[in-house]
């Protein structure tokens, strides 16, 4: 198998997290509190959040924030992580393009989340908490975080979607086995879980749901932070690390990029792989196109609405600025859990609506199709989060074989799929379908969501 693969030295590795933010033309529009629509600030995020994270989310000043010296030895466990030349995905796509990867799958969490994970859990610890709690769709960010924990001596509870929770039994194991303890969303262990069974008692849950559980725990247990795993602008920032990384070695291999894709839930892995390099497109140096591949059953970015919503189904969260489907959206229960979310993350949102990025919906068989390619070309069996990547790689891929262009093309694989062979495995008996919404049941969604 022909490749070629790019890791950085340690003393290449960066140091400082980059954060967009600081150099967007139009700043992203606050949060604001849902009863008095003033923008909220530190202080009114802190009672949630770790204050540093709550600073580094309103942060609009600083370009680069130093990552802390005990984040950073525990980034060195793992990173880098490879970028890869795709020669034989192009082989077979006969496609002058060329592909690399960033492949996140490599560290032991076996995703780009935990990223994210040890910052949060690390300043969660310096501010003197014993108690993190979150919510995870398909399990990485809830295995990440459940490991985070442990590794700076946290408890850690997870309220998992209960759908993926099926689908994916091995990822709440994991999760245990970090020393987690896992409830399925809704459950009956909060208030907010309570009232969403009464109303509906065979509802398969939503990080929608998760995230109200999540919450409603933080707000209620003593010395207990909630943790996000997407969506937020430090959880972004956090991520930066990957196109920070990625920045380097497509200098190691001579090329830059015509094009950066990566698969969207909230935005925590688009916006990691993405806004490094966005920065040049801001300064004018470059004119990148930036793709963010979502689910053809979960279309915020290419049919959702911009304005203010919860970020969560029970409405505990402070209202935020986003591409939305309605915080009460009851996505399809389709095997790339982890992007089964209603709303866009506010930076990504601003985005958006300025042009300097854009979205695709994928269907859920052209998603498996392309992971499928990707496994049996490459040697990886993708996340099904990430095969939404590749799908829209290969189209793109494809439009070069038409036209003969030799563009360069970057995507990131934010996770494997080793814990997800029960979908391939769907898949290749033929018992998978694609999920479309229309029009009208959006509009449906979003007017019951005021």
């Amino acid at each position: 198998m022909k490749q070629k693969k790019f890791i950085l030295q340690e003393s290449e590795m960066p140091t400082r997290w980059y954060n967009i933010q600081a150099d967007m033309p139009n700043k992203p529009m606050p949060p604001i509190h849902p009863a008095t629509r003033e923008p909220l600030g530190v202080e009114d995020l802190a009672h949630i959040f770790p204050a540093e994270c709550c600073k580094q989310e309103l942060d609009t000043e600083h370009r680069w924030i130093d990552i802390p010296e005990e984040v950073l030895e525990k980034y060195k466990y793992y990173r880098s992580t490879p970028l890869v030349r795709a020669y034989a995905l192009e082989e077979a796509l006969g496609t002058p393009a060329h592909i690399y990867f960033k492949n996140e799958s490599v560290n032991p969490l076996g995703s780009h989340k935990i990223n994210s994970a040890l910052p949060q859990c690390y300043y969660a610890k310096q501010e003197g908490t014993t108690n993190v709690t979150t919510e995870t769709g398909a399990g990485q960010w809830g295995a990440a975080l459940s490991y985070a924990a442990k590794v700076f001596g946290l408890e850690c509870a997870v309220y998992q979607v209960k759908i993926s929770m099926q689908q994916k039994p091995y990822r709440s194991s994991i999760m245990r086995t970090f020393g987690a303890t896992v409830e399925g969303s809704p459950s009956m262990s909060t208030r907010a879980g309570k009232d969403i069974i009464t109303r509906d008692p065979h509802h398969m849950g939503s990080l929608g749901t998760a995230i109200s559980e999540a919450v409603e725990l933080a707000t209620t247990t003593p010395n207990c932070k909630y943790t996000l795993g997407s969506v937020l602008n430090h959880v972004a920032l956090h991520q930066s690390i990957i196109g920070l990384e990625a920045e380097k070695q497509m200098e190691q291999a001579g090329e830059y990029p015509d094009m950066v894709i990566a698969c969207f839930g909230g935005g925590s892995n688009f916006g990691g792989i993405a806004f490094p390099f966005m920065r040049h497109n801001i300064s004018g140096e470059r004119h990148t196109e930036f793709i963010a591949a979502e689910p053809e059953s979960c279309p915020k970015l290419t049919r959702g609405r911009f304005e203010y919503d919860f970020g969560d189904e029970a409405g505990y969260t402070p209202l935020l600025p986003m591409y939305t489907l309605g915080h009460n959206f009851r996505p399809a229960n389709i095997h790339a859990g982890g992007l089964r979310y209603h709303g866009a993350g506010m930076i990504v949102s601003q985005l958006i609506k300025d042009g300097m990025m854009h979205g695709v919906d994928i269907p859920q068989l052209e998603t498996f199709e392309a992971g499928m390619l990707f496994a049996r070309t490459e040697g990886i069996i993708p996340a099904p989060e990430s095969s939404h990547a590749i799908a829209a790689t290969i189209r793109e891929a494809k439009k070069c074989k038409e036209t003969g262009e030799e563009k360069v093309i970057l995507f990131n694989l934010s996770g494997h799929g080793l814990i997800d062979m029960t979908a391939y495995e769907q898949y290749l008996n033929g018992d998978l379908m694609n999920y479309q919404l229309s029009d009208a049941d959006i509009e449906k969604n979003l007017g019951s969501s005021k």
